[in-house]
């Protein structure tokens, strides 16, 4: 009979390097899949979703969100535990909405790896390793047919 090794497979270095960028969001902060590629240089929203997927049960994984601000589907009451704990802010669901969850505000939560004293998104603090200016001053890119700040 073979000997089951006791240590955990190793890791991937791109899953690593995600999962340290959760690790960085504030209590209360939100980035997008896209945001962690983007800060990485690497990769694109689907692969830190994988990432997060397979690894990310042991990292904040409710701070790394959809691009529109929906809850993770089939996580959205954990999710929003964390959120309301956080006190991330939210925009309340409308009564049409399905489910009447809330959303993340994501004009409000989004952090763009700037300084951690709780200033708004957008804001930057000129170290190495922010998201790019575009992003940060707000440029938009196509989502799902409409306009959505990235």
């Amino acid at each position: 009979m073979d000997r089951v090794s006791d240590e955990l497979p190793e890791l991937p270095e791109y899953a690593e390097r995600v999962l340290d960028v959760a690790e960085q969001i504030p209590p209360g902060r939100v980035m997008t899949y896209g945001d962690v590629a983007e800060w990485l240089g690497e990769g694109g929203p689907r692969q830190v979703g994988r990432v997060m997927a397979l690894y990310g049960a042991a990292a904040p994984w409710w701070r790394v969100v959809r691009a529109d601000g929906a809850l993770l589907p089939g996580h959205e009451l954990r999710a929003l535990g964390h959120y309301r704990d956080e006190s991330t802010p939210l925009r309340e669901a409308s009564r049409a909405a399905e489910g009447h969850l809330p959303r993340i505000d994501m004009r409000r939560a989004r952090w763009d790896g700037g300084a951690r004293d709780g200033a708004g998104a957008g804001s930057r603090s000129g170290r190495a390793g922010d998201i790019p200016a575009a992003r940060a001053a707000g440029a938009e890119r196509e989502v799902g047919g409409g306009a959505a700040h990235i």
